[in-house]
């Protein structure tokens, strides 16, 4: 009998899905009309004899189905699973077993899931198939418990199910995903290890590794496996290209970037506009504007509409470049072209006339924003706190704290820290400590640059005995010095003759 349900937006065939020598446990069950808030409050408390009072006139397979359709907690339909089999002898179908493992999978439980599989397996003799196990071994590598998911592989050839490629592409792509020192080695030990086993690799396994290898920044690796996998006849798609211009990119590689780019179009792959976003911000970082334009032209050319982001790139580049006049062409093209400007967008423009100090301009561009009911976020106020503080006027950068504080947005390290700097290049150290004491009631701890910023100020008023007990404050709170804070140190005590005191701590000055 070939059941089927719908499941995490999918449908599923358990005939497909598990196979069972015990074919009379397949059974219809009306629905039980019984509250399941009693039910569920009973499982929850362990009150195992009341509920089997509760149960007496009602279907407890039933009663098992609904808490899966409910949406019950998966640990608590466990426990009703385990004990409804035990205590009340009843034989589970293979659809609600099936749901159940679903469940425990979807809610992230995956210390539950390798030993209800065993049980599974021993108790009911059931037989998983390979669609299973990946499901299973997926899981486990999405939330990085990828230990879990090897043991799994060994349950899995245990009882004569050989991993396929799917397998191994999850499992690579789990120590891919890691975000620790030697990941893509042992990403690289997997493949090896699919190879001896007969498994040849495809696709999905190469923009896997070249992923990897980009995001670990080592592009070189990338642009290896790639080599590798046209010289093994797998072609390169959307995603391959996407992963290693992005690499290539982000590593300051624009020109070769550039030549993978017309090597995917030249060989009939179509970019996405992310690829082409990728391109776009990498031009603009080495500040090659007029190829930027270029490309952003032929996208549209193409048939391509540049989307918030694309826009957003140009704009800051311009912004940055001190073409305002420009960037303000593109927010119109983008308004006529109906795609909604963002906080991010506005940010641009504030910041880049913040630059070349159009105090009139920037009201006007907030209000704006007002119009089109977008909230000044905390980079918006970070950057006019910032213009007002190098223009000298600190007082003022205090009023926008006060602001936003007032309607809602919080000040970060950032804000309070911009404040603080400058207080102290005018010289009012009292109103710079008074900034930190106010940002320590808002709950946010002296770091680094904050002491970098007072260590600096004091040091440069004279107040060099104030700025060494900062350094040891700092030091005692087990604060890292940085490169700033030694060139601090040097620069603004050391060569004026004098050598701070470091109780107990080790700070060489180079």
């Amino acid at each position: 009998m070939n059941v089927k349900y719908s499941l995490l937006g999918r449908r599923f065939s358990l005939g497909f899905i598990l196979q069972s020598s015990n074919r009379g446990l397949w059974r219809l069950f009306s629905s039980t009309n019984e509250s399941l808030s009693t039910v569920t409050e009973l499982i929850s408390k362990q009150h195992w004899s009341s509920l089997k009072l509760h149960l007496r006139d009602s279907d407890p397979n039933a009663v098992l189905r609904d808490l899966l359709d409910s949406g019950a907690k998966p640990e608590l339909i466990l426990s009703y699973f385990t004990w409804s089999r035990k205590e009340l002898k009843l034989a589970h179908s293979l659809e609600v077993t099936f749901r159940l493992l679903h469940s425990l999978a979807y809610a992230q439980n995956y210390p539950k899931i390798r030993s209800f599989l065993h049980n599974e397996m021993v108790t009911r003799r059931i037989k998983l198939n390979l669609i299973s196990y990946n499901t299973v071994i997926n899981g486990f590598c999405k939330v990085g418990k990828l230990n879990k998911a090897r043991d799994v592989i060994e349950d899995m050839k245990a009882v004569g199910v050989s991993p396929n490629v799917v397998t191994y592409n999850t499992l690579i792509d789990g120590y891919c995903k890691m975000g620790r020192i030697g990941k893509m080695y042992k990403a690289d030990a997997i493949l090896k290890e699919m190879i001896a086993n007969g498994i040849p690799s495809n696709e999905v396994t190469y923009n896997i590794l070249i992923n990897g290898f980009c995001k670990d920044d080592n592009v070189s690796a990338g642009v290896q496996v790639f080599a590798e996998m046209v010289r093994q006849g797998l072609k390169p798609n959307a995603i391959t290209y996407g992963a290693l211009i992005n690499g290539l990119c982000g590593g300051g590689k624009v020109g070769e970037a550039l030549g993978l780019w017309e090597q995917m179009v030249g060989s009939g792959v179509k970019p996405t506009i992310v690829t082409h976003n990728v391109l776009i911000k990498g031009l603009c970082k080495n500040k090659m504007l007029k190829e930027a334009n270029e490309l952003f032209d032929h996208i549209e050319k193409q048939g391509i509409a540049p989307n918030v982001t694309t826009y957003n790139t140009m704009i800051d580049a311009y912004c940055k470049d001190g073409e305002i006049e420009q960037a303000f062409s593109f927010r119109d093209s983008m308004v006529k072209k109906m795609v909604s400007p963002t906080v991010s967008t506005f940010n641009c423009l504030i910041s880049g006339l913040c630059r070349e100090g159009k105090t009139v301009e920037v009201k006007s561009v907030l209000a704006e924003m007002n119009h089109r009911n977008l909230r000044p976020d905390v980079v918006t106020y970070n950057i006019q706190i910032d213009s007002f503080c190098k223009k000298g006027e600190s007082r003022k950068a205090g009023h926008l704290l006060d602001e936003m504080v007032r309607k809602g947005v919080s000040p970060s390290h950032v804000t309070f820290n911009t404040l603080m700097d400058g207080y102290c290049r005018e010289g009012n150290l009292r109103a710079a400590l008074k900034v930190r004491e106010r940002m320590e009631e808002e709950g946010k701890k002296a770091n680094i640059a904050t002491y970098n910023v007072l260590i600096k100020g004091f040091s440069r008023k004279g107040k060099l005995e104030y700025a060494n007990e900062l350094l040891n404050e700092m030091l005692e709170k087990g604060l890292v010095p940085n490169y700033v804070t030694y060139e601090i140190v040097k620069e603004e005590m050391v060569e004026k003759g004098f050598v701070p005191s470091i109780e107990g701590h080790l700070f060489n000055v180079p």
